[in-house]
């Protein structure tokens, strides 16, 4: 039989000269001149790019045909756990109860709301109706107006995250004639319910201005503009439903400017301008404005107050950091994550030892603890669309225990069971071992490790791994239940995730030991859990099966080039690989906002060579590579197609092994991938497949 061999990338040297270093790039023809053009419209992709891509896809799909049937018995076993008429539980919010149901066979959720007198059910929005229009259809962000008379959603065609607004009179349950587009899908209703305030991007993606739309005449008023091309803009309504905050914010800093309820037409009022380093967010309660910051050295956050103002003290003099005083105090072990204001209930969301845990303050200052028992869980605050209420809803989950929904009463304690996942086929929580392990790095440091298996699974050395990782922006990987993580346990795996530095598993510091100039302790951290997964006997090098996705595909790159013989294969989905060449591309959407993360390789020579000593795709050498799996989306913002493109086709010109590198790009998906609930499984199923199709060779 002929042998199967990949298709080749034809070389077009680029030479790049940067701050007086010189490189050059063979792969650089497969970013597409016109990019911003293909993010809204797919098919305008340059036709020798878009053969290419469908070469790798036929060669992919090719090389996998023998795991088809194990997809399919992958993808059945999850959607078999899925209930296929689920709800969510009921919120109410005044004279109305708001849902959302799964109907049955459908990939999207439908909205619905009813009146608590009649309780006749409303349907006000089904995106399954709209999704059978186009090949990619999402909906993100979804509110109803305080005075229940519209609905606002954003609607996304293309997976670029470029959204539309779409506005809906809930009365006549038609949707307006308006249509705001180029949006970045975040919006926020007046507290009074005439207008609607959204955020434009720009050419670039950018979000860059936000505008004021007036129902009544459908006129957009520019109300605030964001000159820094490093900063995100942000809008939420208070759930006193008394302000607006206006947020521009990088991952360091960020501003946030006020819009009262007594005049939405106003001018929006600066809290206290930016300081580089400074973060701090609002909320109202008790008279005062509560402000979550991490000023003063304060890097796991602290709360302040400051009493409100009246429509006249408005000012920047008023609300000035001078005028705030302490609250609670700065804990270095425990990280405030999130916080909530009821009427009479303060609530807060931390990280303490890996895991969460919920705090309420009543108005008289007694706390009140909801946490769990588990080596690893996660404590979660659930939507609340009201803060006229004592009952706080919030989740509980872990590796083995299905999510639980809980009414909590904040006043008397009393505690009320909503709803607990359903696993249609069936779920024993007590067939499944989770565990919290440490591993410790070159620098001393303890690397928590969790991993989840089958109590029946042999631990001796020789069980496969699924290992995963992230490690950027501060943003944890937390140990919930599931579906996925279950194909894997119920084949003899042990799942693992490893909280390398970089998240905020262990608070905000360790989010800042894997950034920037620390970067380089996110990968190995990484490599340090593999390592002491192997030395604890759970597992034995080349059983194990690396999986990250976007920035956390760094991690794969890295480990591949520095460590190829601890792996069977590497998963990457939307793989952030190529940092240099994107860190120094002003053009791109995140550019920019992303120089507090990585450094800035185009102004800082520093930068540019710490960037460059990891920097996957710049570093890939002749050596023996284990099989990678690179899946990417055409429409992708943030992590563009040509990367992981680039990066496969340069691992084929070095790579000594047989072992395979295939590459999967979506061809009418961004950085999410599919967005329907089963699609989305079919998804996982293939990158599982792959998985147990390489490691079941080694066995």
């Amino acid at each position: 039989m002929k042998p199967l061999l990949p298709p080749i990338a034809s070389k077009q040297t680029t030479h790049l000269e940067q701050l007086g270093y010189q490189r050059t790039d063979s792969y650089a023809w497969i970013k597409d001149e016109h990019w911003q053009e293909v993010l809204q419209n797919p098919k305008s992709l340059r036709k020798d790019i878009e053969s290419y891509l469908i070469a790798e896809n036929n060669y992919t799909d090719t090389y996998l045909e023998p795991t088809k049937e194990l997809q399919e018995t992958l993808f059945h076993s999850m959607k078999n756990r899925l209930v296929d008429k689920d709800s969510s539980p009921e919120l109410e919010d005044g004279n109305w109860i708001y849902l959302s149901r799964y109907e049955a066979g459908n990939e999207f959720k439908t909205y619905y709301r009813k009146s608590i007198q009649s309780l006749t059910e409303q349907t006000i929005l089904d995106p399954n109706q709209e999704a059978n229009k186009s090949s990619y259809y999402k909906v993100g962000y979804i509110e109803h107006s305080p005075t229940h008379e519209y609905l606002a959603y954003a609607e996304d065609t293309q997976g670029s995250e470029i959204w539309d607004i779409r506005i809906k009179d809930l009365n006549s349950n038609v949707l307006l004639p308006q249509t705001i587009s180029h949006c970045a899908g975040q919006f926020a209703f007046s507290p009074c319910g005439y207008y609607l305030f959204w955020i434009y991007r720009d050419h670039h993606g950018r979000p860059t201005k936000i505008f004021r739309h007036e129902f009544a005449s459908g006129k957009d008023t520019l109300i605030y503009e964001e000159h820094d091309p490093g900063f995100f803009l942000g809008i939420e309504r208070s759930l006193s439903n008394q302000w607006i905050f206006i947020t521009a914010n990088d991952h360091d800093t960020n501003e946030t400017w006020l819009l009262s309820n007594e005049d939405p037409t106003a001018s929006p009022v600066c809290v206290m301008k930016r300081q580089v380093g400074i973060q701090y967010e609002l909320v109202d309660w008790q008279g005062h404005f509560i402000i979550k910051t991490n000023l003063n050295d304060a890097d796991n956050f602290k709360l302040m107050r400051m009493a409100l103002p009246n429509p006249q003290q408005l000012s920047e003099h008023y609300l000035s950091s001078a005028n705030w005083q302490e609250w609670i105090i700065h804990d270095p072990e425990t990280y405030l994550m999130e916080t909530i204001a009821y009427q009479d209930f303060f609530v807060r969301l931390e990280r303490h030892n890996v895991n969460t845990r919920i705090i309420i303050t009543n108005k008289d200052g007694k706390e009140a603890l909801l946490s769990g028992e588990e080596e690893a869980f996660v404590v979660s605050l659930d939507e609340t669309l009201t803060d006229q209420t004592e009952w706080l809803r919030y989740s509980y989950q872990s590796p083995t225990t299905p999510r639980h929904w809980y009414q909590y009463n904040m006043r008397t304690g009393e505690r009320k069971t909503l709803k607990i996942q359903e696993i249609s086929s069936g779920h024993n929580s007590n067939d499944y071992q989770t565990k919290r392990l440490w591993a410790t790095a070159s620098d001393g440091e303890q690397i928590p490790i969790t991993i989840t298996y089958r109590k029946d699974t042999p631990l001796n050395g020789k069980t496969p791994v699924l290992l995963y990782g992230y490690g950027s922006y501060g943003y944890a990987i937390d140990p919930t239940f599931s579906n996925t993580a279950l194909n894997y346990l119920d084949q003899g795996w042990i799942y693992a995730i490893a909280h390398v530095r970089g998240g905020s598993e262990k608070g905000w510091n360790w989010f800042l030991q894997g950034r920037k100039f620390n970067k380089i302790n996110s990968f190995t951290d990484f490599i340090c859990c593999a390592e002491h997964l192997i030395q604890q006997n759970y597992t034995n090098a080349g059983l194990i099966i690396a999986d990250g996705r976007s920035a956390g595909g760094m991690v794969m790159g890295y480990i591949a080039n520095e460590r190829p013989d601890l792996f069977a294969a590497i998963v990457a989905v939307v793989p952030f690989v190529d940092v240099l060449n994107t860190m120094s591309d002003i053009s791109l959407p995140l550019t920019p906002p992303e120089w507090p993360e990585w450094g800035n390789p185009i102004e800082d020579k520093e930068a540019y060579e710490y960037i460059a000593s990891y920097s996957p795709y710049d570093n890939i050498k002749k050596q023996s590579y284990p099989a990678i799996l690179a899946i990417g989306g055409l429409t992708d913002p943030r992590v563009t197609y040509w990367e992981p493109t680039k990066w496969i086709a340069k691992l084929r010109d070095y790579n000594l092994s047989d072992a395979p590198l295939l590459l999967k790009i979506n061809m009418d998906t961004g950085h999410g991938g599919t967005a329907g609930r089963y699609d989305s499984l079919k998804e996982a199923a293939f990158i599982q497949a792959f998985a147990l199709f390489i490691v079941n060779q080694k066995i």
